[in-house]
């Protein structure tokens, strides 16, 4: 089947069969940056945006992204690094860095729907994300820095 979609705001068409899951094809485009950690959904490293949301690409039949937005944290890149990636790395929340572009993505659907989030919306936001390394204090620090430099520029 041909599968159609905006990935990293470049248009992208393929032939995948629908029930592949999306972090296969992902990876198969050369977006290393989503992780497969566990492959069941309950890890996180997988986490890519789609359609604004969230979610889980290994969960993700691909033919279920036909016509939608995808990010990856590859996305992310411009000459300079995204607010998010300097507060993680300003705050220590980075440590081995196998869920760092899941997290960074939880993160960022978070920001864009609630730019001023609560630690509890925050905390939220990031569960679906496991992080053996950091205990999530570093990491909710530095999405809070986020968040209030979003309060002080109006972003």
């Amino acid at each position: 089947m041909k599968i159609k979609f905006t990935l990293n705001g470049k248009f992208s068409s393929f032939e995948a069969e629908p029930g592949r899951p999306l972090l296969q094809v992902l990876r198969d485009l050369g977006m290393k940056g989503a992780k497969e950690g566990c492959g069941k959904g309950e890890c996180g490293a997988c986490t890519v945006i789609l359609n604004g949301k969230a979610v889980l690409s290994c969960l993700i039949p691909v033919g279920r992204a036909q016509g939608c937005s995808i990010t990856t944290i590859e996305g992310l890149e411009t000459e300079t690094l995204h607010p998010l990636q300097e507060a993680f790395i300003e705050h220590g929340a980075v440590q081995c860095g196998f869920c760092t572009p899941g997290m960074i993505l939880s993160a960022k659907a978070v920001l864009d729907e609630t730019p001023s989030p609560s630690e509890q919306e925050i905390r939220e936001a990031i569960s679906g994300n496991l992080c053996r390394c950091t205990g999530y204090g570093k990491i909710v620090e530095a999405i809070q820095a986020v968040a209030g430099l979003h309060r002080k520029e109006g972003l």
